[in-house]
Order: structure tokens, then C-alpha cells, then sequence
């Protein structure tokens, strides 16, 4: 007997918004909101299980096939890449991309190289690429925000969602670099040996959207 099948869910937010929709779609999610200190949890009839883990670890458990399916958001997606199938938009953790700078900074004037501090090197290396521009990127884990206070970089490429926390350290949105939102990934082999699975979920998720208008 095949196990069942196994979707990897990104801790916090998405996840709860994830076990939302499943919950919209008819699934038991009791083992969820009860999980305690689990990590593997089975839903519905028990022929689906979720696996909770960090954003970067979704992607490398799908991409490996132990999970067939993964939730996460574009930003990961954009940053780690990989190989794997991206199905559906979502429409939940909306977001974006986004180049800030001290405010009222011409980030674009002067000849000199820039200076660029984020968590996201991959996006960040991209975004400038496209404008044929070469930067130096300093990789951030903590506030990014503190980079361009200090004076270490020029400006800094990071998620966005409201602006207040840019706003209350005097920086400012210069320029939007790709809006962000949760997306359904499969493994490329799970899309061909539990083709009919994977298609199901995907058409009642399909459905609903459609329902909701």
C-alpha cells in the first residue's frame, strides 16, 4: 500500500492559511490544531498528510520526492529555485519585492557601483541584471533594514507587506521588484506516478476559487 500523499506546508502564516483552505475544501484538520510537537500530521480520511517545516526545507523535501507536493511562497521559490512543478497561485501571503532606500535618496544617480544589503542575493542579483547594472550585494540575515542606517549599503531589496517598519526607520519603497504570493509546488516524478491524486486536489482547489468568484 502506498503512503499517503504528502504535502510539506510552510510553518506559521501559510500554514494556517493553507489548513484554512483545506478545511473550505471538506478536510479534517483536527490532527493540525492538535499537533503539539508533531511534525507529520494526517488529514481528511488520512489519505493525505501534512509535513510542517521552514520555507527553504518545503523545497528541498519536494524536490527530493519524500513530500509530493509543497506549500510556499514565491520568494523562496525565486531565491532557492530548483527542480519541481509550480501548479497554482494560491492568492494568500501577498506581498512583494521590494528596493528601499533612506527616504528622499535618488537611488539611481551617481556613477559609482551600489551597494545592496538583503536576505534574497539570487533576487537581488536578477532584479539588477535586468537593468544591466552591476551591484555589490551584502547578505543580511537579521533586519536588513539597519544596512543603509549604517551605512553599509546604498539601499536594500527585501519583503514587503505594509511599509511600516521601513517607514518607522526613516526608509522608503523605491522601487517594486515582484509581487509574492503562496504557491502549490509538486515533485516531477509525484506528478506522474500520483498524477490522478495531485490532479484531484488541484481541481477541488480550482473549484473553490472559482466558487469564490
Amino acid at each position: 500500500m502506498s503512503r499517503p500523499l504528502r504535502i510539506a506546508l510552510t510553518k506559521g502564516r501559510l500554514e494556517k492559511d493553507t489548513v484554512g483552505l483545506f478545511e473550505q475544501l471538506g478536510y479534517d484538520c483536527t490532527n493540525v490544531h492538535e499537533k503539539g510537537r508533531r511534525l507529520i500530521l494526517p488529514i481528511g480520511d488520512g489519505s493525505m498528510e501534512v509535513v510542517l517545516a521552514k520555507a527553504n526545507d518545503v523545497i528541498t523535501y519536494v524536490e527530493h520526492g519524500v513530500c509530493d507536493l509543497g506549500v510556499v511562497g514565491k520568494d523562496t521559490i525565486l531565491e532557492m529555485q530548483g527542480k519541481f512543478y509550480e501548479l497554482i497561485d494560491l492568492g494568500f501571503g501577498r506581498c512583494k519585492f521590494a528596493l528601499a532606500v533612506k527616504k528622499g535618496t535618488d537611488f539611481y544617480s551617481g556613477f559609482g557601483v551600489k551597494t545592496i544589503a538583503t536576505k534574497y542575493p539570487n533576487v537581488t542579483r536578477k532584479f539588477f541584471e535586468s537593468k544591466g547594472m552591476d551591484v555589490d550585494i551584502v547578505k543580511i540575515e537579521g533586519s536588513v533594514e539597519l544596512a543603509p542606517l549604517l551605512e553599509l549599503s546604498d539601499g536594500i531589496v527585501d519583503i514587503v507587506e505594509t511599509g511600516t517598519t521601513l517607514k518607522e526607520n526613516g526608509l522608503e519603497v523605491y522601487e517594486d521588484v515582484c509581487k509574492i504570493s503562496a504557491r502549490l509546488i509538486a515533485n516531477t516524478v509525484s506528478m506522474k506516478l500520483r498524477q490522478n491524486e495531485v490532479e484531484t486536489l488541484i481541481s477541488q482547489i480550482e473549484n473553490y476559487f472559482a466558487a469564490q468568484g
